[in-house]
C-alpha cells in the first residue's frame, strides 16, 4: 500500500486492530481439529530395549475423507494462499520499484537510489522463491503421505526423512530475516549506537478550510539521532 498508493490515507486504528485479531483467531481455529486429534502411541524399539513414542495426528479410520478435506484446506490456506499473494504483490511492487524511473537528471544519488530500488526488488524475488522452497518439499512429503502411504511405509527412513524436511521448512523464519536485513546494507552504521539514519514514509494530511475535504501528500523524512530533517 506504501509502495503502490503512497496517497491514499493510512489505516485507521480499528482496522489495524481487526487486522490483527483476525491473524491470530484464524490460525487459531484453523488449528483446532490438529489439537484435538493429536496423540502419542507407544510401540517397541527393538529386542530387549525399551519402546518409543509416537507422537503425531491419530484420525479415525472412518473420518479419512474429513481428515484430507481438512489437510487440502490447511494446504490452500498455508501455502498456494501465500504463494498467489506474495506473487501478485511482489510483481506489482517490482514494477513500480523497478521500472519507474526516479524524477530529476542522472546525478550519482539518482544512480545509487535506483540500484538500492532494485536491490530490494531482488530480496523479494529470494524471499517468494525461499518460501516456495521451504514449504513445498513440506507439503509434498504430506501429500504422498495422507493420500498415498504406501509410497512412503516401504521407506524406512521416511520418519527421519520427515524431520529433516520440518527442519527445513521452519529455516524459512530465519531466511526472510536475513533476506530483509541484508536489503538495509547499514552493518557498519549499526555497530553505532544511534547514528544510523531511520527512513520512513509519513503521509501529513492537510484540511482545506474552503472545501472541508482532507488532502494527503507524502513527504519523506530520514531521522537521525540529532533530529528529523525533510529531504
Amino acid at each position: 500500500m506504501v509502495i503502490l498508493h503512497p496517497l491514499k490515507p493510512r489505516m485507521k486504528h480499528q482496522t489495524a486492530y481487526c487486522v490483527i485479531l483476525t491473524v491470530w483467531i484464524v490460525p487459531i481455529f484453523i488449528s483446532i481439529p490438529s489439537a484435538y486429534m493429536a496423540s502419542e502411541t507407544t510401540y517397541p524399539h527393538a529386542a530387549g530395549r525399551t519402546h518409543k513414542t509416537f507422537c503425531a495426528q491419530i484420525w479415525p479410520v472412518d473420518q479419512q475423507v474429513y481428515y484430507r478435506s481438512y489437510f487440502l484446506l490447511v494446504f490452500a490456506l498455508e501455502f498456494m494462499g501465500p504463494v498467489t499473494v506474495m506473487a501478485v504483490c511482489y510483481i506489482r511492487i517490482s514494477r513500480e520499484l523497478w521500472f519507474k524511473d526516479v524524477p530529476g537528471f542522472q546525478t550519482e544519488q539518482i544512480r545509487k537510489r535506483l540500484q538500492r530500488r532494485r536491490r530490494t526488488v531482488v530480496v523479494l524475488i529470494l524471499v517468494l522463491v525461499a518460501y516456495v522452497l521451504c514449504w513445498a518439499p513440506y507439503y509434498g512429503f504430506a501429500l504422498l503421505r495422507d493420500f498415498y502411504p504406501t509410497l512412503i511405509s516401504r521407506d524406512r527412513n521416511s520418519l527421519v526423512a520427515f524431520y529433516i524436511i520440518e527442519c527445513i521448512a521452519m529455516s524459512n523464519g530465519v531466511i526472510n530475516t536475513l533476506s530483509f536485513v541484508s536489503v538495509q546494507n547499514n552493518t557498519k552504521r549499526l555497530k553505532k549506537a544511534g547514528k544510523f539514519p531511520l527512513r520512513l514514509v509519513t503521509f501529513v494530511a492537510a484540511k482545506s478550510v474552503d472545501e472541508g475535504e482532507a488532502r494527503t501528500s507524502s513527504l519523506r523524512v530520514t531521522e537521525d539521532a540529532d533530529g528529523a530533517r525533510p529531504r
